[in-house]
């Protein structure tokens, strides 16, 4: 089945797309820029370019990727599910719980297959802590302990993400949704939300930095915290068992090497039973989400990272922006 795609939104991560897709599957490219969406054109000159999003919905594509900024993210995606278009939105999906659940109301009656972009699921260390918890060698869950941060850069504050309007919030719905949504992976959704969030370091009227509680309907515990004052570049997750604990460090690049290290606990406790993988190669984590894309529109299963687990997601981040 040849499936034609179209990209609105051409900036760094409408390239990561774009790269990550079969080679002349892009039919078209969007951007409100018309330097941007020509400079992805180089890479793919068959397709053609555009500045109206509407030459996209009105054409024969199969499937639409939003790489936009979060504001624009439900308005083209409610617009392309009545075009019928299958969808890969970037996270967070939208601003807010409203948008994401009218999504998923519109999509309920259309039956397309609507993904929303948390690639870090298919990092190489995600997908064997899945395995290795799924196999139950951790014993049953206990708790999720994770961070997540980087530095930001000169001009952060000006830059679309410190905008409210735009951005619908600070570090938390930025880097914050993927860490939250890595820990629901293990101990499912969170029904009981606390936390806070603080501005620290940059003068801007999001937040640079939340801490979070969050619970299921078993009291198994996932703690996090998400920053953009970490000066060193960090991810961490650690998932815990009565039997053992996983670390998931490093994402590449600035992240350090991604690793994934399995402690198991021995009958005589003490010191446990070490087992480490390093992955040094380049992330492969947009190529193997774009490829179970392919995957779940050509067989219409409408199942990882859909519009209701990214719900849930954003669930947690509203629940906690409210509390301010």
């Amino acid at each position: 089945m040849e499936i034609k795609f179209a990209i609105i939104g051409c900036g760094l991560i409408g390239k990561k797309r774009l790269m990550s897709l079969p080679k002349n599957s892009v039919s078209i490219l969007c951007d409100t820029n018309l330097q941007s969406a020509q400079a992805l054109q180089v890479i793919s000159p068959k397709s053609i370019i555009t500045t109206n999003p509407s030459d996209v919905f009105t054409s024969d594509v199969d499937a639409v990727i939003i790489s936009t900024p979060n504001n624009l993210l439900y308005p083209y995606a409610n617009t392309a599910i009545q075009a019928n278009k299958h969808v890969l939105l970037e996270k967070p999906g939208s601003i807010n719980v409203n948008e994401i659940s009218r999504l998923e109301k519109l999509n309920a009656s259309h039956n397309k297959i609507v993904r929303v972009g948390y690639n870090h699921r298919f990092h190489p260390s995600c997908l064997k802590a899945l395995e290795i918890f799924n196999c139950g060698f951790l014993g049953e869950a206990m708790f999720v302990r994770g961070r997540y941060g980087h530095g930001g850069r000169l001009g952060y504050e000006t830059e679309w993400r410190a905008n409210p309007k735009i951005s619908g919030g600070g570090e938390l719905i930025d880097q914050g949704v993927h860490i939250i949504d890595l820990a629901s992976l293990f101990l499912g959704e969170f029904t009981k939300v606390d936390g806070h969030t603080t501005n620290s370091f940059w003068n801007m009227p999001v937040e640079d930095n939340a801490f979070l509680n969050l619970r299921n309907d078993q009291g198994k515990t996932a703690w996090l915290h998400v920053s953009c004052s970490e000066w060193k570049n960090l991810f961490s997750l650690e998932i815990y068992g009565k039997l053992g604990k996983l670390h998931w460090e490093g994402l590449g690049g600035s992240y350090g090497v991604e690793k994934l290290t399995y402690y198991k606990m021995l009958p005589q406790m003490g010191p446990p039973e070490t087992t480490t993988w390093e992955y040094p190669q380049q992330d492969g984590s947009w190529k193997l989400e774009m490829n179970r894309f392919i995957e779940d529109i050509t067989r219409n299963e409408n199942n990882e990272c859909n519009l209701t687990q990214a719900r849930q997601v954003l669930n947690v981040v509203e629940t906690i922006y409210k509390k301010l």
